[in-house]
């Protein structure tokens, strides 16, 4: 099984995907790994700050990699922001099937009510160097643009309005 684990920076992607793998012992793969890997050997002029051409470069190699996962049979997490509203386009209906998509967002409404607590808990999992540019403005407008996106092709989004734990307890769930 993949699970594909993707939503605006701060919603928990890294901490769901560090829960999973503590539950079923599933490698994961993050996507921000790959990405700065292949900034700092210079295999791309491309810098952290180029989100939409990132999605371009990167998910094609992360494509490839579920493919051949699935293909081997093998269990893998991947969790990351750089993937594509259209992803399933790239996969053959089989492959699909061995595909957990998961999108987690935020409402407008949690940011505003919990904005302290998610700025408290952005180092949980991973050192975040400089957060400077995280505002409740800049979260709502990256977490609608996730709502948007992946809802116009009919995807499911983890809308999290309040119970944030409650709510990622369910998705380890699986």
């Amino acid at each position: 099984m993949i699970i594909l684990i993707t939503g605006a920076s701060h919603t928990g992607k890294t901490l769901l995907a560090q829960k999973l793998l503590e539950k079923f012992s599933f490698p994961y793969l993050s996507i921000d790994h790959l990405k700065m890997g292949l900034i700092r050997s210079g295999n791309t002029d491309l810098t952290p700050e180029d989100d939409e051409e990132l999605t371009g470069y990167l998910w094609p190699i992360v494509r490839e990699m579920i493919k051949t996962a699935i293909e081997n049979d093998q269990n893998l997490i991947v969790e990351g922001c750089y993937v594509p509203f259209d992803w399933r386009a790239d996969f053959e209906p089989d492959y699909q099937s061995s595909i957990k998509f998961i999108c987690i967002a935020f409402t407008d409404e949690y940011i505003d009510a919990n904005i302290g607590n998610i700025m408290l808990h952005a180092s949980d999992i991973e050192s975040r160097l400089d957060d400077s540019e995280c505002t409740a403005t800049h979260l709502k407008a990256e977490n609608r643009k996730y709502i948007e996106g992946f809802s116009a092709p009919g995807e499911e989004i983890v809308l999290i309005n309040s119970e944030y734990e409650k709510t990622l307890e369910s998705l380890i769930k699986i």
